[in-house]
């Protein structure tokens, strides 16, 4: 059984004077009601160890976790994957100029590009029922064939709707031709619980950031660095110094311990909430259709069989109290973890079918846009660097974006800059309720000369 170093040692202090050092609330009065873990978040003390700079419960912590994922070291992240997903771009600019990252990167990769002068190459996989795919590792090995200045890939594995992109496949290839096989398995750190850990991105990637906070039971904004060998950790390190906080949450670090240890010490809580998970989906094929994810946590219901609005359904759902991940016009992504259970998700079979039926959704399906295929004239960090102007979303057709621009969730872009702005992405942002890249209905767009 494992023990949680950093909850157990927060817990033994918490009745400690906190009058003179961070934070500010001094853990007291009308906050310490409000916010019962008050007594928890604390700064670097004698007792609490040293985020930067471990060598007591942290480090006994991330050793502990390291051995869990089958890293040779782990380092525990307080500002989400994210802050992972940049500290591996890092590490990856010591050792060419270029990237090969999947279309649908999550908003991360283009920000860490941007700030380290990194140019992705972007790849791009076939459409399937409206998803998109993993890119073909075939595809990669040829990049990586004829340009030297690529200096690995970073794939997304598993996506939001769980696909697992081929990682024995990609291992191989960026290895035999001297690269860094780096994983966003943002969504897919419940997967190291897997006999053998298939699908989990630690199985073959080099470096790889676990979003602990999504699908184990981790306070948001935990996640977790890993690396497999000695050869990374140092440039590794260096990225999460550079991109971390200084100022780490005690609460968000003790949960990520807790997280990967919880679930360790109690398997059958990670079987309970496989098996329900499978009951859902067998007990309700005759009447939903679902897309064949290999995640058993991605529940995404497809609405066009239906002919019925997701986001309708969707409105009435959260009406009766139940909230989704996401709806992208054709599907809702029911999001599960490792602590699901079964009365949850009867809770949704029950109340379902209701707001399918609802008689005013009947017949309102449309459809979700294309998945864009973009058209680049120039590179990503030739668009970033040329003169500007922001222009109405609805007058950019065939102009070149300066800027990403898309929808959150899921935080990934329908135009990268350097890309030719078509209809296509001018509907897509016009429907979508949250997007980003988009100022008051402007768009930034490459200057005419």
């Amino acid at each position: 059984m494992y023990e949680y170093h950093i909850l157990s040692q927060l817990k033994k202090y918490s009745g400690a004077k906190k009058c003179f050092h961070m934070p500010g609330h001094k853990a007291k009065g009308e906050f310490k009601k409000y916010f019962p873990v008050a007594d928890l978040d604390v700064t670097e003390l004698p007792y609490s160890d040293n985020l930067m700079m471990p060598d007591g419960i942290i480090a006994a912590a991330q050793k502990d976790i390291a051995e869990i994922t089958g890293a040779y070291k782990s380092l525990i992240l307080t500002d989400g994957s994210s802050c992972g997903v940049k500290a591996m771009l890092y590490a990856l600019s010591k050792r060419g100029n270029k990237v090969i990252v999947p279309r649908n990167s999550h908003a991360s990769v283009w920000d860490g590009c941007r700030v380290l002068g990194l140019e992705p190459v972007v790849v791009q996989g076939v459409e399937k029922e409206g998803v998109m795919m993993p890119p073909s590792p075939e595809l990669i090995e040829t990049l990586m064939v004829n340009d030297a200045g690529i200096a690995g890939i970073l794939m997304v594995t598993p996506d939001y709707y769980g696909n697992i992109a081929p990682l024995e496949s990609y291992a191989a290839a960026a290895h035999r031709h001297g690269r860094i096989f780096a994983a966003d398995g943002a969504h897919g750190a419940h997967l190291v619980f897997e006999k053998d850990k298939k699908g989990y991105a630690g199985t073959y990637a080099d470096v790889w950031v676990d979003g602990a906070h999504k699908t184990l039971p981790t306070l948001t904004q935990g996640a977790v660095l890993n690396v497999k060998s000695s050869d990374l950790y140092e440039d590794v390190k260096t990225g999460v110094q550079l991109f971390g906080t200084t100022s780490p949450s005690y609460p968000v670090m003790a949960s990520v311990e807790y997280g990967y240890k919880y679930i360790a010490n109690n398997p059958k809580i990670y079987e309970r909430a496989k098996t329900a998970a499978k009951t859902f989906r067998e007990s309700t094929s005759a009447a939903l259709t679902f897309f064949p994810s290999d995640d058993w946590a991605k529940l995404a219901i497809d609405f066009k069989p239906l002919g019925v609005s997701p986001v309708r359904v969707l409105h009435r759902l959260e009406k009766k109290g139940v909230y989704a991940e996401l709806s992208d016009g054709r599907y809702i992504l029911f999001y599960l973890s490792a602590v699901t259970d079964g009365g949850e998700l009867n809770m949704l079979k029950d109340r379902l079918p209701a707001a399918i039926t609802y008689k005013k959704n009947k017949g309102t399906y449309i459809g979700k846009a294309p998945i864009p295929e973009g058209e680049r004239t120039y590179s990503y960090q030739y668009a970033l660097k040329r003169p500007w102007e922001a222009v109405e979303l609805k007058d950019a057709e065939g102009r070149m974006s300066a800027c990403n621009a898309g929808v959150t969730p899921p935080c990934i872009p329908v135009v990268i800059a350097g890309e030719i702005i078509t209809p296509a992405v001018i509907h897509t942002l016009s429907v979508s309720k949250h997007t980003y890249g988009l100022d008051d209905g402007l768009i930034r767009v490459v200057k005419k000369s």
